[in-house]
């Protein structure tokens, strides 16, 4: 229902930009949000943003390099990542979200991931 793609390799201080495209359903009624998941680690937050996109949550480790943003007419979402570390390497996935204080958990429904991988 939810797939991500523009994932890649990139080099320590590259850009990349996610989208999460939703198919079967429309994503204009539900909170949205990307996650990561790294080998032996937990499943980490990393951004949501409310239905009309006027409201967004960051993790504290990407605030001021990543922008989350949504196009309900085209019933996608977007991560636009910039300055990207070794440490943002890993396996991006979306999902609608519920917000939880300056944060977010899944809700709902998510889609498949895919792989982001920073080079130093």
């Amino acid at each position: 229902q939810l797939q991500a793609s523009g994932g890649g390799l990139v080099q320590a201080g590259g850009s990349l930009r996610l989208s999460c495209v939703a198919t079967g359903r429309t994503i204009d009624s539900s909170d949205m949000g990307w996650f990561r998941r790294t080998p032996g680690k937990p499943r980490d937050f990393i951004a949501a943003i409310s239905r009309s996109g006027g409201s967004t949550r960051y993790a504290d480790s990407v605030k001021g390099r990543f922008t989350i943003s949504r196009d309900n007419a085209k019933n996608t979402m977007y991560l636009d990542m910039n300055s990207l570390k070794v440490e943002d390497t890993g396996v991006y996935f979306c999902a609608a979200v519920l917000f939880v204080g300056d944060s977010a958990v899944e809700h709902g429904y998510w889609g498949q991931g895919t792989q982001v991988t920073v080079s130093s």
